[in-house]
């Protein structure tokens, strides 16, 4: 009876699990699919997009695809543009929100806290609001179309300054203490102890960083008009006005401005879920 009983309960664990596989394999059909199909695209010939029976595996590959897309943008520059706006605010806002994070967790002075959900509240500001006058502001300092304009706004950011916060509140304050009575200064504290201590949280926070700024559209459309200026989201835009329906060049494009992302995720992606699943465990 026994080892029946424990063979049922070893069948019963083996179905589950078989069937939570299942479920997980789905899922990463489902959410590859769509990249996959782009990938597709981007090696078909203009007949082969548009067919009565879909495939996924062109006929022929053809690699030409995403040299056309140096004729009609100048992608390299774009590219480049992408890469500084990217790099300068991802760095820039871990480093300011170490700053900001560590002052709001562990300095005590009168209105902390209260000046702390007011930063917050500024989260709640879409960026249209905001827009404008800053438009009105950067053009009267005569910033338009340089890189001062697509960086300067998003140097520091609420989200990021509450995203380390929580996490600095978890960090025992008898280390602080003990680098204290060793003759630590703040600045060392945070970058020698803070900051080691929570790796993994800085390094999601960068990929969220870098993604976001990787993608922003609304802000470099406003902020350049000259091509040579403009980021890799407002030069797809440009290029489908341009090229209509050359969806396999378009995809091409695509295909190379999503592999820089998806490439840093793949390298960092063990850090990346370690620290999600941190920050979920703390909410």
């Amino acid at each position: 009876m026994a080892n029946s009983f424990e063979q049922r309960t070893n069948i019963k664990r083996s179905a589950a699990s078989i069937v939570k596989h299942l479920i997980l394999l789905m899922g990463i059909v489902v959410v590859a699919f769509p990249f996959l199909w782009i990938l597709s695209t981007s090696l078909k010939e203009a007949s082969e997009v548009f067919t009565s029976s879909p495939q996924l595996i062109p006929s022929r590959l053809h690699f030409s695809n995403y040299s056309e897309v140096f004729f009609y943008i100048p992608f390299c520059r774009m590219y480049l543009n992408s890469i500084i706006v990217a790099v300068i605010v991802t760095i820039s806002q871990m480093f300011t929100s170490a700053l900001a994070a560590y002052t709001f967790a562990r300095l005590r002075f009168p209105g902390r806290d209260a000046m702390f959900y007011g930063y917050l509240a500024l989260m709640m500001l879409p960026v249209q609001v905001k827009l404008i006058p800053s438009f009105l502001l950067l053009k009267w300092l005569g910033m338009i179309d340089t890189y001062w304009a697509l960086t300067l706004p998003w140097l520091a950011g609420p989200f990021s300054v509450f995203f380390l916060r929580q996490s600095f509140l978890d960090i025992p304050q008898s280390l602080i203490d003990a680098a204290r009575i060793d003759g630590a200064k703040h600045f060392r504290i945070i970058f020698r102890i803070v900051v080691p201590l929570t790796k993994n949280m800085f390094l999601t926070l960068g990929i969220f960083t870098f993604m976001w700024s990787w993608n922003m559209f609304l802000w470099p459309l406003v902020m350049t008009q000259a091509a040579e200026m403009q980021t890799l989201p407002v030069g797809l835009a440009r290029f489908k006005s341009q090229m209509g329906a050359e969806w396999q060049i378009m995809m091409a494009a695509t295909v190379m401005v999503v592999a820089p992302v998806i490439t840093i995720f793949f390298l960092a992606q063990k850090r990346f879920i370690q620290g999600i699943v941190l920050t979920g465990l703390k909410s």
